[in-house]
Order: C-alpha cells, then sequence, then structure tokens
C-alpha cells in the first residue's frame, strides 16, 4: 500500500494541528515520548518535527510533506512547493508577526539607528537579508530562546522575535518599532512527492479538508421553521453563501429554512426571525465548509 509520510509542528502549533486534522477528518493520537504518532488513515504517517526544521526534512525527501511556519520556510531558503496557507494559531487564528523591539528606555526610534548596533534573534538569515536590503549594517546573532532577556540585560540591543498579540513584549519592557514581516502556517509538499500523482492527489485532498475545517471556524449552521405567509420576508434577511435551503413541510403550510452564517451574527438575527414568526430555531456547529 502507498503511503503519504506528512510533518506535524511541534510545540505551541502541535495541539492546534491536531484539533484541525481531527476536524477535518484524522485522529492523529499521540504517545508519550513518541515521535511517530498513530492515525486512523493507512495512507498516511506521521512525524513530529519541529517546525524550524520541517522545510528541510520537506525539501529533502525525509518527508513527503509538512505543516509548517512561513517564516521557517524563508529562513531555510528551502525548495518546496507551498500547497495552501493555513491561517490559524494557538491564539489568534491570524497571521503572527516578526517585529523589532528595542528596550523601553532606548534612544533608538527607527530602524536606521540600528546601525552597527547588536540584533538577537533565532530567525537570522532573514533578518540579515532585511537589513542587507536597507544597507544597514548591524550584528546578528543566534538567539537559543528567551529573546527578550537578551535586549532587557544589555546582552543585544534590540531583538527580532515572533508575537501574536505583543503581550510577552510589552511584558518584558520593551518596545516595537517596526515590523519585518507576517508569517502564516503553511502546507508544503517536497518536489519528488509534488510530481508523484497518487501523493498529489493525496495532498491535495488533505489540503482541502483543512481548508473546509478552517472555513467552518465561527460559522454555524441555523435552521427554522417558518410559516407561508412570512417566507419571503424572512428569506430576505437571511445570511447565506448562494441561497438558504427550503423545503415544505409534510402537510403544512410551513416551510423549513436552513443557512449558514457568522456566528457572531446570530445574536442579533435570532431576534429578527422570531418576529418574522420563525419557531423551533437550531443552532448547529459546522466542522467543515467546502
Amino acid at each position: 500500500m502507498k503511503q503519504l509520510s506528512i510533518g506535524i509542528p511541534k510545540g505551541s502549533l502541535e495541539k492546534a494541528t491536531i484539533e484541525l486534522f481531527a476536524k477535518s477528518g484524522w485522529m492523529i493520537k499521540l504517545a508519550s515520548r513518541n515521535y511517530f504518532p498513530e492515525v486512523d488513515d493507512p495512507e498516511l504517517s506521521c512525524s513530529i518535527c519541529r517546525p524550524q526544521e520541517m522545510s528541510n526534512y520537506v525539501e529533502s525527501g525525509m518527508l513527503d510533506a509538512g505543516i509548517t511556519g512561513k517564516d521557517w520556510t524563508m529562513e531555510n531558503g528551502s525548495d518546496v512547493h507551498v500547497v495552501t496557507d493555513l491561517v490559524y494559531s494557538k491564539v489568534s487564528r491570524k497571521p503572527t508577526r516578526w517585529v523589532i523591539a528595542v528596550p523601553g528606555d532606548s534612544p533608538i526610534t527607527t530602524i536606521s539607528e540600528l546601525e552597527g548596533k547588536k540584533i538577537a534573534t533565532e530567525l537570522v538569515q532573514v533578518t540579515k537579508d532585511f537589513f542587507a536590503q536597507r544597507n544597514i549594517n548591524v550584528d546578528v546573532v543566534f538567539s537559543w530562546g528567551a529573546t527578550e532577556a537578551k535586549a532587557v540585560s544589555g546582552l543585544a540591543d534590540a531583538i527580532v522575535e515572533v508575537t501574536e498579540t505583543e503581550t510577552t513584549i510589552r511584558a518584558h519592557g520593551l518596545r516595537i518599532i517596526h515590523e519585518l514581516m507576517e508569517s502564516n502556517t503553511q502546507l508544503i509538499a517536497g518536489r519528488a512527492a509534488w510530481e508523484d500523482p497518487w501523493k498529489r492527489e493525496k495532498i491535495l485532498n488533505i489540503a482541502m479538508l483543512l481548508e473546509g475545517a478552517l472555513r467552518a471556524d465561527r460559522i454555524v449552521g441555523i435552521k427554522m421553521n417558518v410559516p407561508h405567509a412570512r417566507l419571503d420576508a424572512l428569506v430576505d434577511i437571511l445570511p447565506s453563501v448562494t441561497a438558504p435551503t427550503v423545503a415544505k413541510l409534510y402537510k403544512q403550510d410551513w416551510f423549513s429554512v436552513e443557512t449558514v452564517i457568522s456566528e457572531h451574527e446570530v445574536r442579533e438575527l435570532i431576534p429578527r426571525l422570531i418576529k418574522l414568526g420563525a419557531e423551533g430555531i437550531i443552532e448547529y456547529a459546522l466542522n467543515k465548509v467546502i
């Protein structure tokens, strides 16, 4: 039997990725101290890898595909095929940002003032390229972690760090002076796997279902019964992708109406539906929207 090998990112995105796969139809079961989790699909094999290294494994063919950040693929300069962007994160479900930050009491306010200064970051190559393109000479040093502390303790004049909410940066008394880049999660594939018809179709099917699960986030289905006399007025106020689904109730002058809407619209919409005569309103969660 053919099998596709796929990398799951270790760390902050691990739980969110496994939950996304579950919503998409694949149950990935982790075992303690095991980097090769079980998956309920005989055509798939999973490996847990650091996102910083994922694109290297995919490029080399050790993995057929993997989920990692755009930032790490850029950092490694990996020649891989980007199948799709998967915009999700452990907090905001928005792209993350790599920012340049300095201590709050630093006189530095612009990136040009970093000329000759030391910058600590885990994103070394991207940072070097960024300043080189602007002809600003800086000393970029690799940070193994706790990067914010490097600036606070005086070990670096500035840092380049990833953030979602800026909470950690502000908590360390740092001040952002520039946004270096945005990044988001991506499903990537190796060139050899992408050229294999069976593997390519498998990867595309996974991408379609992952995208469908993400599309369903914060979207709900809503269903109700409506008297015939109020049907047109009610349908006129219902949001929908194409049009609401309407079906006549058995031996009744009533209709069942169903549509898909954003979760935040429900609280405003339901009172209006009731005023228009809707009854038996049901709201339900969605796994995927394809």
